[in-house]
């Protein structure tokens, strides 16, 4: 069993994303689909640019039927202040910016700002176990 504290150890890899410039209406099915309550937006460089919500699926469904037209794009309506964690850093230092903010989970970005994975308060709560049995 791995005993590190690094984040890289617990984070999620294995990610659904969005592009700017997806159909919003296929990325709320896609929330769907998944059962997630959001997911990251990409440029071409796989740089985080975005995180397209739950509450940014609203608004949309909202909007078309306010204008009687669907044809947003997930650029037009994703939150484009996204807080990101570095890979390197610790399950101490996550779980600290947790506590800081309202966040449940944190896009994980290389040293290059590309996106690498996620980690949420439950994944810190699961190392923080698995680092008390040793």
């Amino acid at each position: 069993m791995d005993k590190s504290n690094n984040i890289k150890n617990y984070m999620v890899t294995k990610l659904v994303t969005f592009t700017p410039e997806m159909n919003a209406i296929a990325a709320i099915q896609d929330l769907l689909k998944y059962k997630i309550s959001g997911a990251p937006v990409l440029n071409k460089e796989g740089n985080i640019i975005g995180i397209f919500s739950e509450k940014d699926g609203m608004n949309t469904i909202l909007d078309s039927s306010y204008h009687n037209e669907i044809g947003a794009l997930v650029s037009d309506l994703m939150s484009t202040e996204v807080f990101t964690v570095f890979e390197n850093l610790s399950i101490m230092e996550v779980a600290e910016k947790f506590l800081t903010t309202s966040f449940r989970r944190f896009p994980v970005v290389d040293k290059d700002g590309r996106l690498v994975g996620q980690i949420s308060r439950r994944d810190v709560l699961k190392a923080v176990e698995n680092l008390s049995k040793g």
